[in-house]
Parts: C-alpha cells; sequence; structure tokens
C-alpha cells in the first residue's frame, strides 16, 4: 500500500487483509492494515488501529481509524474474538 498513514514493519499484527468500506451509498473493498500496539514506556491503554488501501477506494480519503482500549476493554475484545473464532471453526469442521 502506498501512502500508508500507518507505520507497518516486521511487528505490525496484520499487514494484508480483505477489507471493506461501506457507507449509506457505497461499498467498496480493499486490502488493508489492521495493527494493536501499546505504549513502550509505562503503557496506559492498547490501540487497535486500522487502514484500509486508499489507492484502491473511490468514496473515502486517505485515512486510519483508532480505537483507544483500556486493559480490561482489550480483553473483552480479546474474549470476543476468541469466541467468534471457534463458532467459526466448528462451523468449518462439520
Amino acid at each position: 500500500m502506498p501512502d500508508r498513514l500507518l507505520r507497518v514493519n516486521a511487528y505490525t499484527t496484520f499487514d494484508l487483509l480483505d477489507g471493506r468500506a461501506e457507507g449509506h451509498d457505497f461499498e467498496e473493498e480493499a486490502f488493508a492494515v489492521l495493527n494493536v500496539t501499546a505504549p513502550r514506556k509505562d503503557p496506559d491503554r492498547v490501540t487497535l488501529e486500522l487502514e484500509l488501501d486508499g489507492t484502491q477506494l473511490e468514496h473515502l480519503p486517505a485515512h486510519a481509524d483508532r480505537v483507544t482500549l483500556s486493559a480490561e476493554q482489550a480483553r473483552t475484545l480479546a474474549a470476543e474474538l476468541v469466541e467468534h473464532a471457534e463458532r467459526v471453526e466448528d462451523a468449518q469442521s462439520d
């Protein structure tokens, strides 16, 4: 992805996912970067970052979305991800 807003390196959580942007009058797909970080010194939050490849989007300007989570919120999200991943695995193994 050229002209990325998020820093992408060997430590990036996921650097090439399938993403989708939806609006009231559009829906488009693009490659995406998804990253989870916390400050190195005195971490006080977890940040979840998402950026779709702006070169593949017609309706949105280049941008990155960020959500800041407390440790408890991050654990809640992690538990939800595990629960849904297990449902997908169970459905695929049938």
